[in-house]
């Protein structure tokens, strides 16, 4: 049988919003945690953004009973042995604003006095059924560097202090069509994208 619905597991508004605008072309029904008000949060509690993609994957399936995309997402600054990396959404505390979070970073890295500020964006991303199977992971990485000090309003997280290969803009100052094309999670999605028409496609049999 064809799926006809994907429950997209954040809580995170713009990742929603990117994940939504990458996959808006499919004939399926996206929808979001917050269509399933009783469900309980997954842990993060994996060593690497699949594995962590993986866990809520399979802990969204099983509670939702739905097909079940989950993602994990972080930044890799060389200069500081790829932290936050998947602490990044917990970097300095559960609770901690991105403007101090990349306040800190930025000052992490004054301190590591590196020239390169070398960087990447990674995103797993996980597709489990509503029968607890694993169909499908990828990952899609953005290589970059840090900025000097955070520009531009636009995307989230740590958008304004990140400068992909090849732009003068910041993620925060790109335009979300441009930034969807080059980012890490719209590498992923694009992958994932295959897998999901496939699986929504007609087949021969009807």
């Amino acid at each position: 049988m064809k799926p006809t619905e994907l429950l997209v597991a954040t809580g995170n508004a713009g990742k929603l919003r990117e994940i939504r605008a990458l996959l808006n072309d499919l004939p399926i029904t996206l929808v979001s945690l917050a269509d399933f008000p009783t469900i309980e949060e997954v842990a993060e509690t994996g060593s690497t953004f699949v594995e962590n993609a993986a866990l809520k994957a399979f802990g969204y399936a099983r509670q939702s009973g739905a097909l079940t995309l989950a993602d994990d997402s972080g930044l890799e600054v060389d200069a500081l042995g790829g932290a936050p990396g998947v602490y990044s959404a917990r970097y300095l505390g559960e609770h901690v604003s991105y403007a101090d979070r990349m306040n800190a970073l930025l000052t992490a890295l004054k301190a590591a006095n590196n020239v390169a500020r070398t960087a990447r964006f990674v995103c797993a991303l996980a597709i489990a059924s509503d029968k607890q199977e694993m169909l499908y992971t990828t990952e899609g990485t953005c290589e970059g560097r840090i900025a000097d000090l955070p520009r531009g309003s636009g995307g989230f997280g740590y958008d304004p202090v990140f400068l992909p290969e090849g732009f003068r803009q910041t993620f925060g100052e790109l335009s979300a069509d441009i930034k969807n094309g080059i980012s890490h999670r719209g590498r992923a999605l694009a992958k994932a994208h295959e897998f999901l028409a496939s699986l929504t496609a007609t087949s021969a049999t009807g």
